[in-house]
């Protein structure tokens, strides 16, 4: 069964939505989901508009299409990618918006796991980890969502 991404809805979720410009914890000018306007430190008078859920929706998949298109270009990912359904699929994009490809790249132990379709080790990889320490519901989330393979009863989309 063929399932559609669920992956603007996921992340919308996961790292909220702001219509706004905002400061954002490192002190960059951000707004949408989590997109830098300009220079740390530079003032919010500066950008002094307001979104639509549409526009942060076209500017989200723009961006999810440069990781989709990065996490490729990676080897490792591929390969791990071609073993997912589409939840899972979606699960790897997540963690690369977050934390970069490289970052996500970074979770050999996971990838392979994937690999060898062990969904239980490649959760615990997940959760053996700085991103689960910093980021622990999110980690926990996305932990049951490769386990089963499933959204529901984790998220409802």
């Amino acid at each position: 069964m063929n399932q559609k991404s669920e992956i603007i809805p996921l992340l919308r979720q996961e790292e909220g939505v702001r219509y706004t410009p905002y400061i954002d914890s490192l002190g960059y000018p951000t707004t949408g989901i989590g997109f830098k306007l300009g220079p740390q430190g530079a003032p919010l008078s500066h950008y002094t508009f307001t979104l639509s859920d549409n526009t942060i929706n076209a500017w989200l998949q723009d961006n999810v299409d440069d990781v989709s298109a990065s996490m490729q270009q990676n080897a490792d990912i591929a390969k791990a990618m071609a073993h997912c359904n589409q939840p899972r699929q979606d699960i790897l994009t997540s963690m690369a918006y977050q934390m970069g490809v490289g970052g996500l790249a970074g979770f050999h132990n996971m990838l392979s796991a994937i690999d060898a379709e062990n969904w239980s080790a490649a959760a615990s990889q997940m959760l053996d980890s700085s991103w689960a320490k910093q980021t622990p519901d999110r980690a926990k989330r996305h932990a049951a969502v490769m386990t089963s393979g499933q959204w529901s009863p984790t998220y409802d989309f």
